[in-house]
């Protein structure tokens, strides 16, 4: 097990939250494996848009969360990361429920990363469909932006 994805796991048996984000927004982080990960997330009244339905800046960030930590278990003990790129098709409107956020890597290289997203509803229909580019961020860059121990 890589150093990274134990510390995630360690932070989710613990109950601490991963990020400031998934407080304000009220998504946890369900599960993670070696470049997988799944976001959970509850939608509620405070998350629709004016036709009342999910808005879509929530799906963005917990597609972007879910790739995130699933690029994160990859990386070594002193690199850290950053999205430089992030496209998503809303493939369905959601009024209410339940979603999963599956992030997986499709392919790591030594500076960046092309990761993937699927979005899924209580019936496990695809709502959302994103891929991203991440960056490893090293030495001064990722100083005191690590998960901690």
């Amino acid at each position: 097990m890589s150093v990274m994805l134990d510390r995630i796991k360690k932070l989710i048996e613990s109950g601490k939250p991963l990020m400031p984000i998934a407080d304000l927004i009220g998504f946890s982080i369900k599960s993670v494996q070696q470049g997988q990960a799944v976001v959970e997330f509850e939608m509620s009244q405070e998350h629709t848009n004016t036709m009342g339905t999910l808005h879509g800046g929530v799906l963005c960030t917990i597609a972007d969360t879910a790739m995130g930590v699933a690029f994160f278990t990859m990386l070594e003990k002193t690199e850290t990361l950053t999205t430089l790129e992030l496209k998503i098709n809303y493939l369905k409107p959601v009024w209410k429920g339940k979603l999963l956020a599956l992030g997986r890597v499709v392919k790591k290289g030594k500076l960046t990363g092309l990761v993937e997203c699927d979005v899924l509803d209580e019936k496990e229909q695809l709502v959302a469909r994103a891929s991203g580019t991440f960056m490893v961020l090293t030495g001064e860059q990722a100083i005191n932006r690590l998960v901690p121990t």
